[in-house]
């Protein structure tokens, strides 16, 4: 306990100090028992820091909080039925605003590149998926 133990850790140390002992005097005489013992006592403090500083302090596992951050079911459940409404919000739109639409907001293509795609002016582009735009988000609202 001088050494910044804590009372619980120098009983264990003492502990195991005694049963390692114990094992060596079955193979051999030990002349000083004491010495052995608190030489082995040390030696078990030292490796414990050691292990604390590369390897971290030992937690409880009672002490351990632990955080789901999965999304609850009720969550999965509004995002799939939202995805399926949006898909058939998405199933509504003309063949072309839907691509338009689709190749800016999901694939990221620029308005320059998409009108140069489709043969159009940046204008119609910029108009085809405001236009998109409004009507998902009215078909969307409210549910």
């Amino acid at each position: 306990m001088r050494r910044g133990r804590s009372e619980h850790d120098a009983n264990d140390f003492v502990q195991e100090a005694w049963v390692r002992l114990a094992c060596y005097e079955k193979d051999q005489a030990i002349l000083k028992p004491e010495a052995f013992l608190m030489r082995t006592a040390l030696n078990l403090s030292i490796d414990a820091h050691r292990a604390s500083v590369s390897h971290g302090e030992e937690v409880l596992l009672e002490d351990v909080v632990l955080l789901d951050t999965a999304p609850s079911t009720e969550a999965v459940v509004l995002g799939r039925e939202r995805a399926q409404r949006m898909s058939y919000c998405l199933s509504r739109l003309s063949d072309k605003s839907r691509e338009i639409f689709l190749a800016h907001r999901i694939d990221g293509r620029t308005y320059k590149d998409i009108a140069e795609q489709h043969g159009l002016s940046i204008s119609t582009v910029e108009k085809h998926i405001a236009r998109a735009t409004m009507q998902l988000t009215n078909w969307m609202e409210g549910w």
